[in-house]
């Protein structure tokens, strides 16, 4: 078996004009000008005090409007975006979030809305808001539902301040939450910021956590445990009742990690099996382009003793319609400064009603079918420590290919040579060399066979010419970098604000 992607000795690379906007400038070059203003004005002074006015004019680039058209736009091809190519990362459930939810919400009513309108006139935004609610409610089995969190760490530390606001309330001082060494790191991050303590647990040789570990660790201390359900080596915690019947014995909580919730969505719910309180990502199971930092959801459900204590502004419901209800006794109060990220209710919500019951079941169907297609044809090729039916991810690793010096960064980098972004690597940290993939429910079975190709070169390649992947990628503009300098020692010496015209 052969590539055909070569070195870069072998082939001449495309031309790729690197230069700055600024370095492109020319004085005199313009795009467009703005209109001579025909309105009487005042002088900006009048408008800005002495701190906000500038001394002297900005620093712009001088360009034309082509220059500015080609510019960004070849910028725009350097980018991985699922819009263009396969994104197998894993437990971020990169997928194809569907246009007609875009259209849904640049709808005029739900585009120009602003946050501090009256409740009476956003009564169609807020009756949206309340089925999302209902709908998630009904997904999980929980009835307590808030969508302030705007994002999935956020929703997290919400639960925590939630679970421990019902401890005080009872006069107990519970400060410790037990988390399976394989989780999310913002699990014991939102334990610090909550002023919980967290207690690791010990992943057992299935890769599913280690029950007698667990119950050893149940103290009269504990408020709560966080399991991430499917768990991050893609396995669902068959024993999960097991894990709730100890804790509720404790007068303890169940939190449930849903960052994989597309993996069980629509065929078991949590509260069934035992959870209080979870998360959910809208922007993985229910479809948002999220991303370079947002915009995100994490709405939390939780079960009914749990539902005194959510946060405020909460939609409700009565007979004179839909309001944002502020009085909450025992509510742990804001967590951001509006009731929710809401073009986001609005995307889910258009995904949601597009699938009803049905097409919501078959979220999880296709992603986890997806999932072990991918795990046994790639397990062909690469090691995979728990090669098992597995949920909507599973986690390879570069074990074989170490024995020639490569390692699992040189087999991601070398995958962009061949179109892919990277899947997840080096994480969960319980399997040395991870490759975590994820290849959620919307990628099509010639796309997978595609990937695996590609994974089975870099395999052949591995054994055949291991150097090109230690230089890899090399059909990029940008060469490997040393990512430890880059963030330890960022370069960022070229400033705007001094660069002189030519």
């Amino acid at each position: 078996m052969t590539t055909t992607l070569e070195k870069p000795v072998d082939r001449p690379l495309p031309y790729f004009d690197d230069r700055l906007i600024y370095e492109k400038s020319r004085i005199g070059a313009r795009a467009w000008r703005v209109p001579k203003n025909d309105v009487k004005s005042q002088p900006a002074a009048s408008y800005l005090s002495g701190v906000a006015l500038r001394k002297t004019p900005p620093v712009l680039p001088e360009v034309s409007e082509l220059e500015v058209i080609r510019h960004y736009t070849n910028l725009s091809r350097l980018n991985y975006a699922i819009s263009t190519t396969f994104y197998p990362l894993g437990s971020c459930t990169m997928k194809y979030n569907p246009v007609m939810n875009e259209v849904a919400v640049m709808l005029p009513g739900f585009r120009e809305i602003h946050p501090l309108q009256d409740d009476n006139s956003v009564q169609g935004a807020l009756a949206l808001a309340k089925r999302v609610m209902d709908y998630l409610a009904e997904v999980t089995g929980l009835p307590g539902v808030t969508l302030h969190p705007c994002s999935g760490a956020q929703g997290e530390l919400t639960a925590l301040l939630v679970c421990k606001a019902y401890f005080e309330d009872r006069g107990e001082n519970r400060h410790l939450v037990l988390i399976p060494d394989s989780a999310h790191g913002t699990n014991p991050a939102s334990c610090a910021i909550a002023g919980l303590k967290p207690v690791p647990v010990k992943t057992g040789p299935d890769g599913l956590v280690d029950v007698d570990d667990f119950k050893s660790k149940i103290t009269p201390d504990v408020a709560c445990a966080m399991i991430t359900n499917p768990n991050t080596l893609g396995l669902f915690e068959s024993r999960i009742h097991e894990v709730a019947e100890a804790l509720h014995k404790n007068g303890s909580f169940l939190y449930m990690d849903g960052a994989n919730f597309n993996a069980i969505v629509g065929v078991a719910r949590p509260g069934d099996f035992g959870v209080d309180m979870m998360h959910i990502n809208l922007h993985k199971t229910f479809t948002q382009p999220h991303g370079g930092g947002g915009p995100g959801a994490g709405p939390i459900c939780v079960c009914a003793a749990l539902e005194p204590y959510l946060p405020v502004p909460r939609v409700v419901e009565d007979k004179d319609g839909y309001r944002l209800e502020e009085d909450a006794p025992k509510s742990i109060g804001r967590m951001r400064g509006y009731g929710m990220n809401f073009g986001v209710m609005v995307r889910s919500y258009a995904y949601m009603r597009r699938l009803g019951a049905e097409g919501t079941r078959r979220i999880a169907e296709f992603a986890v079918l997806n999932a072990n297609y991918l795990r046994v044809k790639v397990g062909k090729h690469y090691a995979v420590p728990y090669d098992r039916i597995c949920m909507h991810e599973f986690v390879a690793s570069s074990k074989k290919q170490r024995e020639k010096g490569v390692h699992t960064i040189d087999i991601a980098k070398r995958l962009i040579d061949y179109g892919y972004h990277p899947p997840t690597v080096y994480f969960p940290l319980v399997v040395n060399e991870a490759i975590m993939i994820e290849p959620t429910e919307t990628e099509s079975k010639d796309t997978l066979d595609r990937f695996v190709d590609a994974m089975a070169k870099i395999a052949q390649e591995a054994e055949t010419n291991p150097e090109l992947l230690l230089e890899a990628p090399v059909t990029t503009p940008v060469r490997r970098l040393d990512e430890v300098k880059a963030v330890k020692e960022p370069d960022l010496k070229f400033n705007c604000c001094v660069w002189e015209p030519t």
